[in-house]
């Protein structure tokens, strides 16, 4: 094993640190000029480790050029990171430039970095797309020696991780020597990371160095005092606890899984802050300028705690967090660890977390995940083939930077390791929708984007077409959104079109910690002025939704189903599962558990699924497809993360016929042809292949005008050319990702012949939270006293009249929605908002 040289040995010393093992391997893997995956826990010094042998080296042999590129799957860990290099490059007195390049670098800096390249540039996937499409992209990387990629787990098996699989494959051709060097988090498929790390996409040419050990993070349940609700999933009827938790530490993280619950428990933390705690809120919506105030609040102690989303989920090192608070269930192991790492950071103290389950599911599921750390089990879905769309993006790129041959693009592209199995004919049906938008399109000049020279080279068609590409590039289709810009002041974040189509003028919203009210929809932003009369509502983000993880479902569906395995749960939800054993039956670790029974003139089924809330939203669809061929008059349904509830006009029989494989034929084949499912999907295949443009050289097209010139586009291909790229790239899409169609074949399968159907003569214990989510759907103007009522009835059938049984009702009814809207009921305590600090908020 090699040693440090000086002065970084004397470094060292000076602050008592001693080099882990894992920095020295990947010293040892630089010198033989090895690709290297290190896996490593969170506060293990993965970073310092994947710039160690690049500062050896400038040290040893000063340089000018670019010697060193570094990847972050986020703009903010990309500044973070430069300012944490500096200091010891500073303290040390090396000869070594650093800098970022991402959109918010200014365009003077970006020039220079092209005429004068540092030696350390931290860029994005997409800033490292835009410049490998420029002319001068050879003389920029032709002398890299290393590409560092870290949060690598967060990347690969995403569209992001696609196009910077294909971007590495190029640097691999321009800088043939360049060692790459891939930093992540322990994974469950480090053979998976290592083949979309290497530059030929095998995994023994990409040395794995793995860290186990570190100190096992310390969990504590938090339950709310007097009363565990049966359903919701905001977790604000702990906000007393939450808001405890924050005065006894120093700094806190209290992370959400979507940004309309960060909205609501930032405000309900604000109504207890008689102290007057520094709380800040960030998100991906609000305005860079109000995150970048938070984050920097953060780093300089300024803050007791940040209410945050996936946001702030990556490699940020606050050393001075000691808590993490997740509020709702984590979703997932892995998300868990990565979140919990946020504390401490320092991989030989434990991490401190408290898990607030929002309800009753919720704690089982807590449960579950923190009994998956302490086995040393993670989740994860391993990458899935590169997209197709991704890839036409990159050959348009491609051509923009130089004229190309297909041949040695096709060659080079299947270096990349998700794109390892692409056929030729989709590589050059790819390469035919960018020249001129295939058979069905290319009579029409705007798709013509690439020309064909008389030796078979592709060039692009022009300056205007690289700048189309220039403004369009990356592989994040948002919804279409909205700038919310205070009357006679500045923009404080965005919010989707459809939300703001819901609002009348004078209606209220909260957001960014404050309550809002809309005066009038200007092109491209709404107005709106502070405060306002009236419950305000909290808008939803399509984006934001976190799928139950497969692995962490399977251990949920195993405690349930094993009395043995209760003795970590809190005695109301023991309570709860004994009476569903007495009333009905436990759902089984690996069958199908269905109840039916009647309720207010209807019927209902609830089948215990566990493959989370976009799977049963599909499975939903399918199953009252065939309900409706066979007369069962179905008249809706709701899927929660844990099962799927639906009611009908008739009794269902012979369930076992509803949940056969076979489903997944003609009633799939059916409902993709009739919803709106394939035309979003093609929608945003389409915006990131660059057939339908997000912006245009001095115009930028709204969410209307997308929709509607992919609607037409879509039907034309349709109509004329069925077998086009972009439609077979939309039809795997919506079979693989987004309908969770895999999960939904592997639950059919798994269950059949263990499927448990009781018919009940009222409603089980279980049923009762998707019940209230059924209710939750009809709420409308006056029906809310009327849906308290039917809360009520609910947990007084199911519990028979239980002496306990004012004590569930009030925690059953906590999340009930207002006026229509998903507004829990706890935001009725008060109209009182309080102010948050100017500091936090920009005010």
């Amino acid at each position: 094993m090699r040693t440090l040289p000086e002065p970084f040995a004397g470094w060292f010393a000076a602050r008592g640190w001693t080099p882990r093992p894992h920095q020295l391997a990947l010293l040892d893997a630089a010198h033989r000029g090895e690709n290297v995956l290190l896996l490593a826990p969170t506060g293990g010094g993965k970073t310092l480790a994947g710039f160690l042998p690049s500062l050896v080296d400038l040290a040893a042999r000063p340089r000018d050029g670019l010697h060193t590129l570094y990847i972050s799957p986020l703009k903010a860990l990309a500044v973070d990171i430069a300012r944490n290099l500096t200091q010891p490059v500073e303290e040390m007195g090396l000869p070594i430039r650093i800098e970022t390049r991402t959109g918010d670098t200014p365009v003077n800096r970006r020039q220079r970095q092209r005429e004068n390249p540092p030696n350390l540039l931290l860029t994005t996937p997409e800033s490292l797309t835009l410049l490998l499409s420029l002319p001068d992209a050879p003389a920029m990387f032709g002398g890299l020696a290393a590409i560092v990629v870290d949060e690598a787990h967060a990347l690969a098996g995403s569209k992001r991780g696609d196009q910077l699989a294909l971007c590495m494959s190029r640097l691999a051709r321009l800088a043939p020597a360049a060692r790459r060097i891939g930093l992540s988090a322990t994974v469950a498929h480090p053979e998976a990371l290592r083949v979309w790390l290497s530059p030929t996409a095998r995994a023994d040419d990409v040395r794995l160095v793995e860290t186990r050990g570190g100190a096992l993070p310390v969990f504590d349940l938090q339950l709310p005092e007097g009363r565990l609700p049966w359903g919701g999933h905001m977790g604000l009827a702990s906000a007393p606890e939450i808001y405890r938790r924050i005065e006894a530490a120093r700094v806190t993280i209290i992370f959400v899984n979507t940004r309309a619950q960060a909205e609501l428990v930032f405000a309900a933390l604000w109504r207890l802050n008689e102290a007057a705690l520094p709380i800040a809120m960030h998100h991906g919506s609000l305005e860079i300028g109000l995150r970048r105030k938070v984050e920097a609040a953060m780093a300089e102690g300024r803050l007791r705690g940040v209410v945050a989303t996936a946001s702030l989920d990556l490699g940020i090192d606050w050393g001075d967090v000691d808590q993490v608070i997740q509020v709702g269930a984590p979703k997932g192991v892995s998300r868990l660890l990565q979140r919990v790492g946020r504390a401490n950071h320092r991989m030989d103290e434990p991490s401190r977390a408290v898990l607030v389950p929002a309800n009753r599911f919720e704690v089982v599921e807590c449960v579950a995940a923190t009994e998956a750390v302490e086995a040393g089990d993670l989740d994860g879905e391993p990458p899935r083939p590169g997209g197709l769309d991704v890839l036409a993006q990159h050959v348009l790129a491609m051509a923009c930077s130089a004229p190309f041959r297909p041949d040695d693009l096709y060659a080079e592209v299947t270096r990349a390791g998700p794109y390892a199995a692409l056929t030729r004919r989709d590589f050059d049906d790819v390469v035919g929708f960018v020249e001129d938008g295939g058979y069905a399109l290319q009579a029409y000049d705007r798709f013509r984007r690439l020309f064909r020279d008389s030796e078979g080279l592709l060039h692009v068609r022009g300056k205007l077409v690289e700048r189309q590409l220039r403004m369009n590039l990356g592989t994040i289709v948002e919804t279409p959104l909205l700038k919310v810009r205070l009357r006679g002041g500045g923009v404080v974040g965005e919010v989707e079109e459809y939300f703001v189509s819901t609002l009348e003028p004078g209606d209220c919203f909260l957001f960014g910690g404050q309550v809002l009210r809309y005066e009038r929809l200007d092109p491209g932003a709404v107005i709106v002025s502070r405060g306002g009369e009236g419950e305000p509502r909290v808008p939803v983000y399509a984006g934001s939704r976190m799928p139950l993880t497969t692995y962490l479902a399977a251990r949920v569906r195993a405690i349930l189903s094993d009395p043995r395995r209760w003795r970590h749960l809190p005695d109301p939800v023991k309570e709860w599962l004994r009476l569903q054993r007495l009333k009905s039956e436990l759902p089984p670790k690996d069958g199908l558990l269905i109840e039916t029974f009647p309720r207010g003139g209807k019927w209902f089924l609830v089948a215990y699924t566990f493959e989370g809330k976009l799977a049963h939203q599909t499975l939903g669809m399918l199953v009252t497809k065939r309900m409706e061929r066979l007369g069962m008059a179905p008249l809706g349904y709701v899927g929660t993360d844990y099962v799927l509830a639906i009611w009908s006009a008739f009794e269902p029989l012979d369930v076992e016929a509803l949940f056969t494989e076979d489903i997944l034929g003609d009633e799939m084949e059916e409902w993709l042809a009739e919803s709106s499912m394939l035309r979003r999907t093609f929608r945003n295949i389409a915006t990131i292949a660059g057939l339908i443009e997000k912006s245009h050289p001095g115009a930028e097209k709204s969410g209307r005008q997308m929709t509607m010139n992919s609607d037409l586009i879509y039907d034309v291909l349709r109509r004329h050319q069925p077998d086009h790229i972009l439609l077979r790239a939309t039809r795997a899409e919506a079979a693989q990702g987004l309908t969770d169609v895999a999960r939904i074949a592997t639950l059919l399968a798994r269950v059949q012949g263990r499927i448990r159907h009781r018919v009940l003569a009222q409603v089980s214990p279980l049923a009762v939270p998707a019940l209230i989510e059924e209710g939750r759907e009809w709420v409308a103007g006056g029906a809310e006293d009327a849906l308290l009522a039917e809360a009520a009835a609910l947990v007084e059938e199911a519990t028979d009249g239980a002496d306990h049984f004012s004590e569930t009702l009030a925690g059953m009814t906590d999340n009930l929605p207002v006026r229509g809207t998903s507004v829990p009921r706890e935001r009725r305590r008060s109209r009182h908002i309080r102010s948050a600090p100017k500091m936090v908020t920009g005010r």
